[in-house]
């Protein structure tokens, strides 16, 4: 079985960053809520990250098949609990411009299948992924 590890550490009074690979992602909250808003909040990032992972998949899918794609976006909403605090709903939109059109449900398609974070969320949360 595969490992994935990132290693995080505090930057500051409100402040942490995150280091895989070389790659950095600080995180921290915004003023409002005590933090200098220097980076995403924590749940912000979850969600970020299943855009970027999707993403990947998405793009990789295209690749393979020789399928163009461009101007691929995905906005993500998630809905909130307060106690305790947690996301409820995931719920996340994708449109871009594909050459064949009618291949991008079947890129999505794969590339929810292929997306660890997707894959791991759906069976805590109701996520949706839908092309607009």
């Amino acid at each position: 079985m595969a490992t994935a590890t990132v290693m995080v550490e505090q930057i500051s009074s409100t402040a942490s960053r995150g280091n895989v690979r070389g790659h950095e992602l600080t995180m921290d909250r915004p003023e409002p809520k005590g933090g200098s808003n220097a980076g995403m909040m924590g749940g912000e990032a979850l969600l970020n990250g299943l855009g970027g992972c999707f993403m990947s998949n998405l793009l990789a899918a295209a690749k393979a098949r020789n399928i163009e794609l461009s101007n691929a976006r995905a906005d993500i909403e998630g809905d909130m609990a307060d106690a305790p605090p947690r996301f409820t709903a995931i719920r996340m939109t994708v449109s871009a411009q594909c050459n064949p059109p009618e291949e991008l449900n079947k890129l999505v398609t794969i590339a929810e299948r292929g997306c660890i974070v997707a894959n791991t969320l759906r069976a805590a949360v109701e996520l949706s992924i839908k092309v607009v």
